[in-house]
């Protein structure tokens, strides 16, 4: 009896990929076979687009040698009949790390952290990895294989996913069966990211600005090198220059992600695939316009489980609305032209990329097009076309078979041949054994009904007295196996039955009983399976929520865009001459500002009644954070005078919004203070709902940031073991000393070099080349400070090299060297009354700026702070309270003086003719702390407006509760959920630091 039981448990054990019906699947054997093989009368299709019916498939030693309907089959052929299925070709996935291990961490980064790579004869910085060959690091893995054959797909690209640069990335087929073969290219693709490698300890980057400037310098240097110039040998750039003739794939993974690494792309006339994230259906227009073609993952986002209205409150409408759009993500792609393949990357379980492939279907997405996504797409992208992702004549044998269309639910994929090796998944030739029958086990009478699938049956089994047992049939390599518990019967007290399925109608076997004896058992067909009529209707697809710009709360039905406005009867402060000017008149027109006076008329005009209201200039922030993406600080370095904020600003922030609804038009977005050097900052306008490139202002003025104090030399940083120079005020100075003498150098290097054209072209320094500008006068310094001591020291150095500084801003000891800084001719940009937050601020007073008002500097109050930078209105009138300032020059602090110290005076800051039409309706008094932006309106375009505001939370309250309500009947129907999860948001200061 034992015997018994141990075949009968090696029989059902037995991998289903060496079932045998028309050859065993041997490598041994497969190797020795050099026959044909002729799969006929089947639906098959050739591409997406060629579809032969009724047709046959030959191929031989792993190649397709010919399909068609009229196929000579040559003699010893093995001869498959299909008839009633369908074959296509094998997926193809371009982005996996499929049999890489993925790297080790070299632990959390700390701030203690040395500049340089210990890696000899390698790029400087060890995130640069492009000397790494996915192939040299591959191990192939049967197990993970089998999930990718079980899914439909035949061959995968794969690579490192460690680093900024990655290196080389390899095609695998996923043959099971032999090894030789699998390799179809050592080097396919060459990767990129914007991800920090975990494999270094170096500081920088440490921020995704850090990350775009490095991957820059990597290409002057490559180009660089590549010419010649460098006298020492570096393998990750040779690598770089080996294998630019490869596919760039760049991994991106947000939809602004992917609009920055196609910045750089156009910036060295590189083309990038990209690795989307799904959510490039928010910025279609944008995404259209890089021209690339993308890899997409359909990893969308499970349902939340928002039975706890406390939890469902702390979710952000754009989380609810991103699980209710991202299903229409392909269709959205397709329908405007984007050249795209599809990924499995992110799922969760393989199990579930057809059934989010089928989910986009059903919200639109073509199923050609879904088709030509993971075969000839693929191909076409890696220049594999006559190879892999079709069955024509010469191309590898990788193709499924399914029981019918693969795209209808209820399709079984049987087959997958890769290379011409046979994978079985289900096998094709499992009986129908679906019926009712009369069982009887060892003389005790039961019903059985056997119903679902013919690959996956599902079994009822009813005693005499109508009682329900709990049975589960499986079925492998012909052998039929139920395993059978009575519902009030012990965990142990199973009854197992087992039968190879011959051709007969009726079952019999041996079965294993509680008590381990083995007895007989049959199974006597009474009527046949009829299908239940399908009652079901087809399957509700949650109606979708309109994308909106930006597609957050409070984003807009359509790009908002200029009107011709003219505003009546308003009490004017125009910052000019004329001053304040009582029931005046203003046209606004092609964004600009047309006519200011009395009696004004344009019959194309939108008239606004403002009697009794205030019109002013929009308010411009000197110094602000908000809306910066992933690090407002790049401190690995005491300098990093080579990035800039313009790479990272984020579009998105609600706190644009709030600003405009604080009557802001203009920011200037400046790097933090870890380093004595910092970033260049980025000018916005901002204009929701456009894109991060549109909010940018035009031909700005050029900025870097600056620091003294604490921050830079981390005395406030906690560090245990600081390694980082500088540590003292002193070496802080001796940083500036230093890098603009450098910078000095590089300079003339240059113009020499360009004057003669003789000898090695100096390396391009995307760092020194920003601080040559300061020394000559191309660039502008935003010098955080707070000690006269440091403020003394700056404005020294600075005229040692010959120029000025532009602005010092917090600058809360300004007070005590405003004569000295008048005679440098430097600006102030402050605060209106912080003081005492921590020790170096312990002096500062809230007269500070109107002392150095009265000393003839120019004077703004700035933010530096989400929540104040939208009360900057209120912050003006503190100028007059402490400083007795007149309110029009207090208005002047948060208008006219920074667009002064932003060189921008001549265009925005004042109600003028000709300048833009940047301009702010209050409700009252604009330094009333009951004032409120009734419209704020920049280059003629409203985008803020109360009333709509008002609009929209009406609107936003009930979009959640229907978004609500289509969660809750996800949870009702079963689906899958997760738990709610609170947004966090990161809202930067100056000594913010990104790990």
């Amino acid at each position: 009896m034992k015997k018994n039981l141990l075949l009968l448990f090696l029989l059902v054990l037995i991998p289903k990929v060496h079932a045998q019906d028309y050859f065993p699947n041997n490598e041994t054997v497969q190797n020795r076979n050099q026959n044909f093989t002729a799969f006929t009368n089947a639906t098959i299709y050739v591409t997406p687009n060629q579809i032969i019916k009724k047709g046959t498939l030959l191929i031989q030693n792993g190649k397709v040698i010919s399909v068609g309907t009229t196929i000579a089959i040559p003699k010893n052929t093995i001869v498959v009949n299909l008839e009633g299925k369908t074959i296509y070709p094998s997926f193809i996935d371009l982005y996996t790390s499929f049999g890489i291990e993925k790297p080790k961490s070299s632990g959390p980064m700390s701030r203690g952290q040395l500049y340089d790579t210990k890696r000899a004869g390698y790029y400087w910085n060890e995130n640069i990895r492009s000397e790494i060959n996915a192939y040299e690091n591959f191990k192939y893995d049967n197990a993970k294989a089998e999930e990718f054959l079980k899914a439909g797909f035949g061959v995968v690209g794969t690579h490192v996913q460690d680093g900024i640069a990655r290196g080389t990335g390899t095609l695998v087929a996923l043959n099971n069966f032999d090894g030789s073969k699998r390799l179809l290219s050592n080097k396919i693709t060459n990767h990129f990211a914007f991800t920090r490698s975990a494999l270094t300890a170096q500081a920088y980057p440490s921020s995704l600005m850090g990350m775009m400037a490095l991957v820059r310098q990597m290409y002057y240097d490559m180009d660089w090198y590549k010419k010649g110039n460098s006298e020492t040998k570096d393998q990750s750039l040779e690598a770089l220059i080996a294998n630019q003739n490869l596919v760039q794939l760049f991994t991106t993974d947000d939809k602004l992600n992917s609009l920055r690494a196609s910045k750089i792309a156009k910036e060295f006339g590189l083309t990038y695939l990209m690795k989307g994230s799904g959510n490039e259906f928010e910025r279609i227009d944008e995404i259209k316009n890089t021209n690339s073609k993308f890899i997409i993952p359909i990893n969308f986002p499970e349902a939340y489980d928002v039975s706890d209205p406390i939890q469902a409150n702390q979710m952000e409408l754009k989380d609810f609305r991103f699980w209710n759009q991202a299903p229409s993500n392909l269709k959205v792609l397709a329908d405007n032209g984007v050249v795209f393949a599809l990924t499995t990357d992110n799922l969760k379980k393989m199990d579930s990329f057809k059934t989010n492939l089928l989910k986009a279907i059903q919200y639109g997405f073509d199923s050609t097009k879904a088709l030509e996504a993971l075969t000839t797409i693929p191909a076409s992208i890696l220049g594999k076309s006559k190879e892999i992702g079709s069955l024509t004549a010469g191309s590898q044998a990788n193709f499924i078979i399914t029981s019918g269309d693969y795209f209808d639910k209820k399709t079984v994929l049987h087959e997958n041949w890769v290379q011409g090796s046979r994978y079985v998944v289900n096998d094709m030739s499992t009986r129908d054994i679906r019926g009712n029958y009369d069982l009887v086990i060892n003389n005790e009478t039961y019903k059985w009904k056997i119903s679902g699938d013919v690959a996956s049956p599902k079994s009822d089994i009813t005693s005499v007295d109508n009682k329900k047992l709990n049975s589960k049939i499986t079925i492998a390599n012909q052998w039929l196996t139920t395993v059978i518990k009575p519902a009030d019967s012990l965990k142990t007290n199973f009854t197992r039955l087992s039968t190879y399925l011959g051709n007969t109608s009726n079952l019999a076997g041996k079965a294993i009983v509680k008590d381990g004896k083995e007895v007989n058992w049959s199974a006597t067909k009474t009527s046949d399976f009829k299908a239940e009529a399908d009652t079901k209707k087809e399957e509700k697809i949650n109606p979708l929520q309109p994308v909106t710009y930006p597609n957050v709360a409070f984003g807009n039905q359509e790009k908002l865009t200029a009107q011709t406005l003219l505003f009546i009867n308003a009490t004017i402060w125009t910052n000019e001459k004329e001053g304040i000017l009582e029931n005046t008149d203003v046209l606004i027109k092609d964004g600009k500002i047309a006519a200011v006076g009395k009696n004004l008329s344009d019959p194309t005009a939108t008239v606004i009644d403002a009697k009794g209201k205030h019109l002013t200039s929009g308010i411009i922030d000197e110094h602000s954070h908000i809306a910066i993406s992933k690090g407002v600080n790049e401190g690995g370095h005491n300098s990093s005078a080579e990035v800039t904020i313009q790479d990272v600003v984020n579009s998105e922030d609600p706190n644009i919004y709030r600003d405009l609804a604080g009557g802001v038009t203009i920011s200037q977005l400046l790097h933090g203070s870890a380093n004595p050097i910092g970033g260049r900052s980025a000018i916005v306008k901002w204009k929701w709902g456009r894109s991060p490139e549109e909010m940018l202002y035009k031909n700005q003025p050029k900025f870097i940031k600056f620091a003294l104090g604490e921050n830079v030399k981390q005395s406030n940083w906690a560090n245990v073991n600081p390694t980082r120079f500088p540590q003292t005020r002193m070496g802080v100075e001796q940083v500036f000393t230093d890098y603009f003498q450098r910078a000095k150098e590089y300079d003339l290097a240059w113009k020499t070099y360009n004057t003669t054209k003789k000898g090695k072209a100096p390396r391009v320094d995307l760092e020194l080349q920003t601080i040559a500008e300061i020394i000559n006068k191309e660039r502008f310094i935003s010098c955080h400070s707070y000690v006269q001591s440091e403020i003394l020291m700056m404005m020294n150095v600075a005229e040692k090299f010959n120029f000025r500084v532009n602005t010092f801003t917090h600058i809360l000891e300004g007070y005590k060297v405003a004569d000295k800084m008048k005679e440098h001719g430097v600006g102030a940009s402050t605060f209106s009354d912080w003081w005492a937050y921590k020790f170096e601020v312990n002096d500062a007073i809230p007269f500070n700026g109107p002392i150095m008002h009265n000393k003839g500097i120019i004077v703004a109050y700035n933010s530096d702070d989400a929540e104040m930078s939208r009360r900057l209105n209120q912050e003006a009138a503190k100028a007059v309270k402490y400083g007795n300032i007149s309110e029009e020059e207090a208005w002047k602090f948060v208008t006219l003086n920074p667009a002064k110290l932003l060189h921008l005076d001549d265009k925005v800051g004042s109600i003028k003719v000709g300048k833009d039409a940047d301009v702010v309706l209050w409700n009252t008094n604009p330094l009333s702390i009951y004032a409120k932006a009734e419209k704020t309106i920049i280059e003629g375009v409203v985008y803020f407006d109360i009333q709509r505001d008002e609009e929209q939370r009406k609107a936003i309250a009930k979009e959640r509760n229907v978004l609500i309500g289509q969660l809750l009947e996800e949870k009702n129907k079963g689906m899958i959920t997760q738990e709610p999860k609170k947004a966090e948001r990161t809202e930067y200061h100056c000594d913010s630091l990104e790990y």
